[in-house]
């Protein structure tokens, strides 16, 4: 388990049981001379859990256990501690994600945070609570216009629109059980979200209900994406064109599975699966993924069996979508 107070992210708790969210850049010159695995830390209780690869090469991991936030180059095998005023204090830190002008978002407890590359903090934005009570702030994407953010703790999105750069307030925006018959009213677990180019759709996933759930943006409507994978509840997600890639570690073989979506983002149908580190051995408890050029960088959480082993590591795969 993550914290005391939490449920364990890849445990069945019912029967059914991040143009701007990520800016991916060109490859580097030749993939086989970057390192197959990075260390995060090697200090106990890390759990690194989100991750992202800013079009630079910057590779910014986050720490479920402390809420530090790392910071590293895909040329070089080790990150180190990012001075992220306000990140360590929330206790948690969970998605990550950079926009075009290097800025790091991230979220965790109830708080959303946007830092500069150095680690100033420039925004912190806090939720008060859902409709079930202390909220548990998961993962985000980014928009044209709006920052949105998804619940662990409650069945709900939250939004916050961006105006000139500057961040409004952080509140609920979409309650899932008012719009879902029969979705539950406990255990829906939301992980990853992300967004299409326009902003105008968002895909959310639902690890409690095996899911991923299609959001209209203006109507709010919501609908089940249609996946050709019996058990399809990823944790981390990120959207590039029409290509999903989702990290699952509960009710299907552990590992990232590559989708490719149609036009309008209702169906899916699964082309890839990457179950194993470049050294042939299983991810431990993978629970984020970041495309970089043709490789994919996904995180070793430990989540699991927490406090987990030092080192903490994130495995560079090759993305199977490059010919």
């Amino acid at each position: 388990m993550e914290r005391a107070s939490r449920p364990r992210r890849t445990a069945p708790l019912i029967g059914a049981l991040s143009a701007l969210a990520l800016v991916v850049g060109a490859a580097p010159a030749d993939a086989r001379e970057l390192p197959d695995t990075y260390t995060v830390a090697t200090t106990a209780g890390v759990l690194p859990e989100g991750i992202t690869v800013h079009r630079d090469g910057t590779i910014y991991v986050t720490s479920d256990g402390t809420g530090t936030i790392y910071r590293g180059d895909v040329g070089h095998d080790r990150l180190e501690p990012l001075a992220a005023d306000g990140a360590t204090a929330r206790g948690t830190s969970l998605g990550i994600h950079t926009d075009e002008r290097g800025r790091v978002w991230s979220v965790g407890g109830d708080t959303l945070t946007v830092h500069t590359r150095n680690g100033r903090l420039l925004d912190t934005r806090t939720v008060a609570g859902g409709p079930l009570g202390p909220v548990d702030l998961n993962d985000l994407v980014i928009t044209r216009d709006a920052v949105y953010v998804t619940d662990w703790a409650n069945p709900v999105v939250h939004r916050a629109p961006i105006t000139h750069g500057r961040v409004g307030v952080l509140r609920p925006w979409l309650d899932m059980t008012d719009v879902i018959p029969g979705f539950p009213s406990q255990y829906w677990l939301l992980n990853g979200i992300v967004a299409d180019a326009t902003g105008s759709t968002l895909l959310v996933a639902s690890n409690g209900t095996e899911a991923v759930w299609r959001v209209d943006v203006a109507s709010r409507g919501v609908e089940a994406l249609h996946v050709d994978e019996p058990s399809f509840g990823p944790d981390g997600m990120v959207l590039r064109g029409r290509t999903l890639y989702a990290v699952l570690n509960y009710g299907a073989r552990a590992g990232v599975y590559v989708a490719t979506l149609d036009r309008d983002l209702r169906s899916a149908h699964v082309t890839d699966r990457v179950y194993d580190d470049a050294a042939g051995r299983p991810f431990d408890v993978p629970t984020a993924v970041a495309p970089y050029g043709c490789r994919l960088y996904v995180t070793n959480s430990q989540i699991d069996h927490a406090p987990g082993t030092p080192p903490y590591t994130v495995s560079a795969v090759t993305d199977p979508t490059c010919s």
